[in-house]
């Protein structure tokens, strides 16, 4: 998805000449340090990844519970409450139809980290499953099927929401020309915006993206060499990986120097309809009855148990679930949820905040749904039925491998290699040229709705996207990608709550002087 050129056209001049250049600067050299200390030590920066992992989440883990609850909470309050008629922006009617808006919010959330895990996810819970449940046993089945479904679901898009919310209180409300992270804090900030507490939050946003979309280039292209190795017998290796990445980095830079609106955004949305089409062909073909009876038993399970696993934090330490798998999500999506943000507050115009707020909770939520009921249960009846070893696949080469696996068990299985592997470079490709642009907004002083960062800023950053993973596949591994999206998270606590208590007292504002439009009854 590129939803920050979805209105732009040829005509459009670029901000000359308005590069916050100490931002811009601080962010290379801090981007480089990592990426040149990878390359230099690789065996101890993998000694030192892991530590770092165990310290944070050991130490942090529960300030992400907390935050994930108080999020969610302050969301919800605020849907339900009298501020949840506030529009956003001058038109009374929304910008884009309920389908057309869903369909964008479904694409955002839709990339090929869902696809890598909706189908493989349970493994790991099935192997390792929380509340010191036995391994491999019914009870586990049951909760392998569900916790993807709550990793995915509610919570982590109020990550997503909270941001989204505070931009468009600053950019729709207010009407300030700006979608920089510092500028959703200044209810308070105040003046110091543009000094360096401001730059420390869009430094800090800057961090956020890279760190995270590391870990999705990563992801998606383990799911695209294992189609090439299973379709073709090339060794998935880190020379295969690192081609892909320089082929879905072109892809990005050529994308965000064109701002090509009538090219990627129509792919995007193809590329959804592709994804929509593999996941129907698996429901119809595959073990379907079954599909849909442990779908209604996970669901079901979520939501009998949806507390219990908002608050679980282990604290007797009978297995590391809560710290691999629960720590890790809130940590990525907290991390990527100024970036969609501001993608959600550019298509938003005209909607109440209730309407944001509930649409991004369950629509985003529905479509994750879709792909961990059809894909990971079609996985785990492969295993079950003994067709085939998924488990053992999983864990002895990896998840992405075993998807191909099942991929080609399907009917025209070779001709579903290659779709999977386009939908996995294509994804990656429209998530992150959108990426791009948005550090390339970060880095610019002053951007109103007509203006687009310099083509050059986007295109550097489009190749950094690309670097960054590359580095983290040279010394290989799942850990090193999680702890990428953890360490650039960990400042974003605190601006979520600076984000918080802008929004409330913007809200209050508004609804003190009377400028945000009601809508008529």
């Amino acid at each position: 998805m590129n939803p920050l050129n979805s209105h732009s056209n040829d005509n459009t001049v670029d901000a000359e000449g308005n590069v916050d250049w100490m931002l811009f600067g601080i962010g290379l050299a801090m981007l480089l340090s990592v990426v040149l200390t990878i390359v230099v030590f690789p065996d101890r920066s993998t000694t030192g990844i892991d530590s770092l992992y165990q310290y944070l989440t050991s130490k942090f883990g529960a300030l992400y519970i907390c935050a994930a609850v108080l999020t969610l909470s302050l969301l919800l309050f605020v849907a339900i409450s009298q501020y949840g008629n506030i529009i956003l922006g001058d038109i009374k009617t929304p910008q884009y139809s309920e389908y057309s808006w869903a369909a964008m919010l479904f694409c955002a959330g839709l990339g090929a980290s869902l696809i890598y895990w909706g189908a493989t996810e349970w493994v790991f819970y099935y192997l390792e499953p929380p509340f010191g449940i036995e391994p491999r046993s019914d009870e586990a089945i049951i909760w392998a099927a569900s916790y993807g479904i709550f990793h995915w679901g509610p919570v982590g898009w109020a990550f997503y929401c909270l941001p989204a919310l505070a931009l468009s209180c600053t950019y729709h409300v207010k009407k300030i020309e700006s979608l920089r992270l510092s500028v959703a804090c200044s209810m308070v900030l105040g003046s110091w915006v543009d000094r360096w507490p401001g730059r420390t939050i869009d430094l800090f946003f800057i961090v956020g993206v890279v760190g995270t979309a590391a870990t999705g280039l990563g992801f998606g292209t383990s799911l695209v060499a294992s189609s090439v190795t299973e379709l073709t017998g090339i060794e998935d290796g880190i020379y295969l990986q690192t081609a892909i990445i320089i082929l879905a980095t072109s892809l990005i830079a050529f994308s965000v120097f064109r701002g090509l609106d009538r090219g990627i955004r129509v792919l995007s949305n193809i590329n959804a309809v592709l994804a929509l089409i593999f996941v129907i062909f698996v429901f119809l073909v595959g073990p379907t009855k079954f599909i849909l009876e442990m779908g209604v038993v996970a669901v079901g399970n979520v939501a009998q148990n949806f507390f219990t696993m908002l608050f679980w934090a282990d604290p007797l330490e009978k297995s590391n679930f809560v710290e691999s798998w629960t720590i890790f999500y809130w940590a990525w999506w907290l991390a990527m949820g100024p970036f969609i943000g501001m993608f959600v507050c550019k298509i938003s115009q005209g909607r109440s905040i209730r309407q944001l707020i509930f649409g991004m909770l369950g629509w985003g939520s529905l479509g994750c749904m879709i792909f961990f009921v059809v894909l990971g249960n079609y996985a785990l009846s492969l295993q079950l039925d003994g067709t085939y070893a998924v488990i053992d696949q999983a864990i002895e080469k990896s998840p992405s491998s075993a998807i191909a696996g099942i991929v080609a068990l399907l009917p025209a299985g070779p001709f579903w290699l290659v779709f999977i592997g386009l939908i996995g470079l294509i994804f990656m490709a429209t998530t992150y040229d959108s990426a791009s642009y948005t550090i390339a907004a970060g880095t610019t002083k002053r951007l109103s709705a007509s203006q687009h960062p310099d083509r050059w800023q986007r295109v550097f950053w489009a190749v950094a996207l690309g670097v960054l993973p590359i580095s983290l596949l040279f010394i290989g591994g799942l850990r090193e990608l999680q702890t990428a999206s953890l360490v650039a998270s960990l400042p974003l606590l605190v601006i979520y709550l600076l984000l918080a208590v802008s929004i409330m007292r913007s809200l209050r504002e508004f609804r003190s002087t009377g400028k945000a439009i009601k809508r008529s009854r």
